[in-house]
């Protein structure tokens, strides 16, 4: 049998191997067979021809491998590689002269590869009990790909012939133009890369097909089912070049879809992990900045904003509401921070702000620069922690691709026009925004006020005040521009506007300001005021409705307490929301809910037209190719919250590699000795049990000691959780474990959630809904069962700076924890 004679000579086929693309090889080859018989040189020659074969397959190593996976680049294509797949995917492309099979097969069998460390691990009986017994999911984000074609499920009956087995009698499972799957006894053994000829026997019992010699189709993977059957996944090589029997397949595919129905696999995973994402992006604390080369320069292109992380954009704006993030992150600190070598250059950012004849300057470092000038490190700190403005941000930088900004429906272009409509990349518009990204920096606020009260009892010299200077940001008139691009989400506001004009008047200081609504809802409205005013966000105000005032006499429409939420360049734009004490009714909210149930046929929705339609959709695909962070979703199960899944980016955080250490990095986790179930009960719900979606995060912190020895991760891991930001309880607990553990302290925020953003899934939701209605159903209940997101981030570094530690000892741990998280990645 060839499969035999394959393996008889499998050191050969290795050896011969390391000479494709010599330009000896024709010599080589002969030489190395020549005491073959002439059909094991046969068989030997279609190994080599089909190793040699150049190929377009997107590399994939995500949660495949125990390295780093980023992003590499190559003709075009982006895949994604650890550095020792990269160094083989290289070295291969150098030797085979091009990227043919040869160089996949080698990438995809690098020894630290998952599927390779497990090769001789049999006991797959055991190893879905371990599985089973994992409560956690593990979603990969951005993991799902679309496909070309529809399959459809479609059971006739085929034969096999291979290696002179002839009419060897099987199943098909699924159908699609391109490929198949079918039903095999397990006595026949085919692997990867074998070329079969399939007949459809139970098709061409009703059909003439015009197929004398059946379907050539090569094996892409073999998937036991049972003792007694494996599915064999196969591609067709189209070898036979009949349009006649492609147009008769794509025809009977598209004809009987209804009947048989497609298979779901693929978008079934796409909706569980975009339905995840979406719950994440909008509810995450931290900014995310996207910076741009122009001219051989980095600087702050585009901001990606929501209503948790608005405060962080709003804080980097000044006296003429113009964003300052440019002088923050400049290219000189830029520069420097990615010189680090990890994947995701980290480091911490002071910031303060001084007022000077009306305008704001920023005053900012970095951990790493105050490490550099400790003569002046004391006098930053201690000066800057005195004043109102200042924190303390957690700074992360990681490289950002124009193509990530395109991410395609699962669904392929051949269901229907809309889709394939869809399914197109973002406008020229859209990517001649994103075409210069280069690098996204996730800056997200940790400092608390115990840190800042620790600060300012830093001794330092008066006499060196002026040296400040060095750490001042000057105006720039030529400043590039940030685009700040509002997250576009469902859940974003919590009550339709309704488009609507009446007079109202404005009180403000004992002056009265005339102006007309542009917009309202329940809780809020916008006015047009016909001249500018002196407000600013958070000041109170008293409006007035005379025209509205006509129209009920149950409501009292003059002088109703409002709060000022933002207000646009030129004073003359006022977004406001109703300012209630406690529980008490406010006659604006009664009246505008009324109103609006009373209307609902009449009144017009106020839908906010985005600056540049697609660029929030094009930037938060850029978001979810390279989350950094440790996403975690609460499920509520009656009265009671639980771990429900956890978030998986192509960064992994610290946790992940903890997980990953253990073996728990799959489809499923075990999340309780790093979150504990009591922890859930007792310190996380009841401080979110209450708080509505609209509630900003509440913040809480978690501190792990872990001993790297230990075998089992419930016995490696110590794992403390408290409400709030104060981690000083900890002290004894860090203190005890720097000697010989690893210190992690980390910062956990947890949101309550809305309904989920199905118009983001709705596309592939009404796709599961035609062909299986009940996965869908089940997708949606999922979907509606997480309750509370959260973000992890670890803030060790700062945090140990704090207490009162032997700085020896933190500087050790440091050390072995970073060769331990080394070791991993």
């Amino acid at each position: 049998m060839a499969e035999d004679i394959l393996l008889k000579h499998e050191d050969l086929i290795s050896e011969l191997k390391h000479y494709l693309g010599n330009p000896k090889f024709d010599l080589i080859f002969k030489s190395k067979i020549a005491g073959l018989t002439k059909p094991e040189q046969f068989l030997m020659k279609m190994e080599m021809t089909r190793l040699s074969q150049p190929i377009a397959r997107f590399i994939d190593l995500r949660g495949l491998v125990t390295g780093q996976v980023k992003p590499y680049d190559h003709n075009g294509k982006q895949h994604f590689m650890d550095e020792t797949a990269i160094e083989v995917f290289e070295a291969a492309l150098k030797q085979h002269g091009g990227y043919t099979l040869a160089v996949y097969e080698a990438v995809m069998n690098t020894e630290n590869n998952h599927r390779v460390l497990q090769r001789k691990t049999t006991e797959k009986i055991a190893e879905q009990a371990i599985d089973d017994s994992l409560n956690t999911n593990v979603i990969k984000f951005a993991s799902y790909e679309s496909r070309s074609e529809e399959r459809m499920n479609y059971s006739i009956k085929v034969t096999v012939e291979y290696n002179d087995k002839k009419s060897i009698a099987a199943s098909t499972s699924d159908i699609s133009l391109s490929g198949c799957k079918i039903k095999l006894a397990t006595r026949y053994v085919l692997k990867k890369g074998h070329l079969i000829a399939l007949r459809l026997v139970g098709l061409e019992q009703d059909f003439e097909l015009g197929l004398k010699n059946g379907i050539q189709y090569e094996v892409v993977a073999v998937e036991n089912i049972s003792k007694e059957f494996n599915h064999i996944r196969l591609k067709r090589t189209f070898i036979e070049n009949n349009e006649a029997f492609d147009n008769f397949l794509e025809s009977f595919i598209h004809g009987n879809k209804r009947r048989y129905k497609v298979n779901l696999d693929n978008t079934l995973d796409a909706v569980v992990s975009k339905g995840y994402e979406q719950y994440y992006i909008p509810r995450v604390t931290s900014l995310y900045v996207f910076l741009s080369k122009k001219d051989n320069v980095l600087y702050p292109s585009l901001s990606l904003t929501t209503e948790n992380n608005i405060f962080i954009q709003r804080y980097f704006t000044d006296e003429r509401q113009n964003p300052c993030l440019y002088s923050v992150l400049n290219e000189q600190r830029i520069n420097a921070l990615l010189l680090k070598q990890t994947p995701v250059k980290e480091d911490y950012l002071y910031t303060f702000t001084h007022i000077s004849a009306g305008k704001i300057y920023y005053y900012s470092a970095t951990r790493n620069e105050l490490e550099q000038n400790p003569q002046l490190k004391n006098l930053f700190l201690a000066f800057g922690s005195q004043k109102d403005t200042w924190q303390c941000f957690k700074i992360q930088i990681m490289p950002s691709h124009p193509d990530d900004s395109f991410i395609p429906l699962s669904l392929p272009n051949t269901v229907s026009k809309n889709i394939e409509k869809l399914n197109k990349p973002p406008s020229p518009r859209v990517e001649g925004l994103v075409k210069n990204v280069k690098y996204m920096v996730v800056l997200t606020a940790i400092g608390n006020k115990t840190e800042q009260q620790h600060n300012q009892q830093l001794n330092y010299d008066k006499a060196l005040i002026n040296q400040l200077k060095h750490f001042g940001h000057s105006k720039s008139k030529s400043a590039p521009y940030l685009d700040i691009v509002p997250l576009e989400y469902v859940n974003l506001r919590s009550d339709k506007r309704y488009l609507y004009k009446t007079n109202v008047s404005i009180s403000v200081n004992d002056e009265v300001v005339h102006g007309l609504t542009r917009d309202f809802s329940v809780m809020g409205l916008q006015l047009e005021c016909k001249q500018p005013v002196s407000l600013k966000k958070g000041d109170i105000v008293l409006l007035s409705f005379p025209d509205l005032q006509k129209i009920t006499k149950t409501y009292q429409l003059s002088e109703l307490k409002y709060e000022v939420m933002a207000v646009n360049k030129s004073f003359t734009i006022i977004n406001l929301k109703a300012s209630r004490v406690a529980d008490l009714p406010h006659a604006g909210v009664l009246f505008f809910t009324q109103l609006i149930n009373s209307n609902k046929d009449k009144l017009k929705v106020s839908e906010e037209a985005p600056k540049v339609p697609g660029l929030s959709t094009a930037l938060r695909n850029m978001v979810t190719k390279s989350v950094c962070q440790f996403p975690l979703y609460l499920h509520k199960e009656g009265a009671h919250f639980k771990a429900g899944a956890i978030g998986f980016g192509l960064y992994p955080s610290p946790l992940h590699v903890l997980l990953q250490n253990f073996g728990l990095l799959g489809n499923k986790t075990d999340l309780s000795s790093i979150i504990t179930d009591e922890q859930i009960v007792n310190v996380i719900t009841p401080q979110i049990k209450d708080l509505s979606r609209q509630d900003p995060p509440s913040a809480f912190t978690l501190v792990i000691n872990f001993d790297p020895r230990k075998g089992s991760i419930s016995e490696s891991i110590t794992s403390y959780c408290i409400a709030g930001e104060d981690y000083n309880d900890f002290q004894e607990q860090i203190s005890k474990g720097l000697k010989s553990n690893l210190i992690f302290v980390m910062r956990l925020y947890i949101s309550r959630t809305g309904r989920p953003d199905t118009d983001y899934l709705s596309n592939e939701l009404k796709y599961v809904s035609q062909y299986a209605l009940h996965k869908a159903r089940e997708l949606e209940e999922a979907l509606w069962s997480v309750a509370g997101v959260g973000d992890i981030v670890d803030i060790t570094e700062e945090a140990l700076s704090h207490l009162k530690l032997e700085q020896q000892q933190v500087d050790q741990m440091g050390r072995r924890k970073l060769l331990w998280l080394n070791r991993l990645r």
